[in-house]
């Protein structure tokens, strides 16, 4: 951590995710001893902060508006303020905007402190019963199918459990992709960490998608674990990208000539591509 000549301190203060028991006494000290509270929501802070009798001021700070705020916030460093930096759950900085504030912070000397606190990510690496001598932390996938398989595919070859987040509205259509790329892998479904409700569901990829495809409804915010690759799927990767076709263009030839028909070519070259299906389709008519 950087220790500035001047200035005040900036905390980066890790917050429960669920569980508000979870606040550590050096967390509730920090927000409370704090001139202010960044924060990404004032509501959801404001109800931790009435939890323990705090009453530091509170200001938004999202990821809407964090990049205009930064020279404010450095201004009120070097007057000497202390600054609480908050998400509404888990620690700044992980899959969260507040990386750039810290950034800033550091590159002109100004003191920077972490305070640890509750993480969904390795919370649900734990719970999901997968290895975790090696994991790979991915964040959110994009949204739209396509790009999220393509993604999937890229991530395929980690060597290490993969751990996902998802919102409770797209984590079926995220499971039904995953069984999709990873068909011979366990997964688990983490959600509503450290709640009453806590749910950790555990099955091979395409039994978990179509249990959760069968709910109808599903709360909370979820992690997505998906276990390593074998040393035969790997191998088996490894020689069909060498074995492959090199180019979109190849790849075309060898499918019109295998006769697979043209929709379905689009769609498949698209996703191994990372290309646009429109893009591809043309290609193909081209070609012919």
């Amino acid at each position: 951590m950087a220790q500035g000549p001047v200035g005040g301190l900036l905390s980066i203060v890790g917050t429960p995710i669920g569980n508000l028991r979870d606040a550590s006494p050096r967390v509730i000290e920090t927000l409370g001893r704090a001139d202010v509270v960044l924060c990404e929501d004032t509501r959801v802070t404001g109800k931790l902060l009435a939890a323990f009798d705090l009453h530091t001021r509170l200001e938004r700070c999202d990821e809407n508006v964090i990049a205009s705020r930064v020279p404010a916030v450095l201004e009120r460093l070097e007057a000497g303020e202390r600054v609480a930096f908050v998400s509404d759950a888990g620690m700044p900085g992980v899959s969260d905007p507040g990386q750039k504030l810290v950034d800033a912070a550091l590159d002109v000397g100004l003191k920077v402190e972490v305070i640890p606190g509750p993480s969904a990510v390795t919370c649900a690496l734990v719970a999901s019963g997968l290895a975790s001598e090696h994991f790979y932390f991915e964040g959110f996938l994009p949204r739209k199918k396509s790009a999220q398989v393509a993604r999937l595919e890229e991530l395929a070859s980690v060597p290490g459990t993969l751990v996902v987040y998802e919102s409770p509205r797209r984590v079926a259509a995220t499971l039904a992709n995953v069984a999709e790329v990873f068909p011979g892998r366990r997964v688990a479904l983490v959600r509503e960490l450290t709640k009453l409700h806590e749910e950790c569901v555990r099955g091979m990829s395409g039994e978990l998608a179509a249990e959760v495809a069968a709910r109808d409804e599903v709360r909370g915010e979820c992690v997505v674990v998906i276990a390593a690759p074998s040393a035969e799927e790997l191998d088996g990767r490894r020689r069909a990208a060498s074995s492959g076709p090199a180019t979109l263009e190849d790849a075309i030839a060898q499918g019109l000539a295998a006769g697979e028909p043209k929709s379905a070519l689009a769609k498949r070259l698209a996703r191994e591509f990372g290309v646009p299906k429109s893009d591809v389709y043309d290609a193909i008519l081209n070609a012919k």
